[in-house]
């Protein structure tokens, strides 16, 4: 575990300092910045709603559910239990790192950024990948380029992000398999 501890560290700051650019430093805490994709999250919420009616409401409300349940296990219950320090709140790291935003003091494992992102896009791609393929690459380039900035921001650990987006990504597989049981949804072809 130790070594583990290691590796994840040196690659923090091998995103944290070496990758470090101005450029970066503009953009990076913009993505992280949840303001930044209201334009988006009010984007879905308009499509759903006018293309697919009632059961765009019933997307919406699935969609909505799975951030709320995906942040409650990564925040709540997961945390809470392993309790590690975020980077720019370690000691031995704290006073060597580019911090770029406010630090906050909730623990570092897992990213709930990251398993939040990572789960609207995996419930995305698994509702609607069959009608429009680039959803895939899209929705994936949307959730991974989150958790790079939240790396690059000096808040998460690399572990931090590759296990929330882990998490995020089973319960918006979850999420979405769920909806297309139920009624609305048993005639739902993401092909059709």
């Amino acid at each position: 575990m130790p070594d583990l501890i290691t590796f994840d560290q040196s690659l923090f700051t091998f995103i944290n300092q070496d990758l470090s650019n101005p450029f970066f430093d503009w953009l990076m805490p913009l993505l992280r910045n949840r303001y930044f994709w209201s334009p988006l999250y009010l984007f879905l919420i308009i499509f759903f709603i006018r293309n697919y009616k009632k059961q765009g409401w019933m997307l919406l409300f699935f969609f909505i559910l799975t951030f709320g349940v995906t942040d409650y296990i990564t925040s709540s219950i997961i945390k809470p239990g392993i309790a590690r320090l975020r980077p720019c709140n370690d000691l031995q790291i704290k006073n060597e790192m580019n911090l770029l935003i406010s630090c906050g003091s909730g623990y570092s494992f897992p990213s709930s950024h990251a398993a939040n992102h990572f789960a609207l896009a995996v419930f995305l791609i698994n509702m609607f990948y069959k009608r429009w393929r680039p959803i895939l690459v899209i929705a994936i380039f949307w959730a991974a380029s989150i958790c790079f900035a939240q790396v690059y921001v000096g808040v998460h650990y690399p572990f931090d992000v590759l296990f929330g987006a882990l998490t995020g990504s089973i319960i918006g597989f979850m999420m979405a398999e769920i909806l297309m049981t139920t009624k609305a949804f048993r005639r739902w072809k993401p092909g059709s």
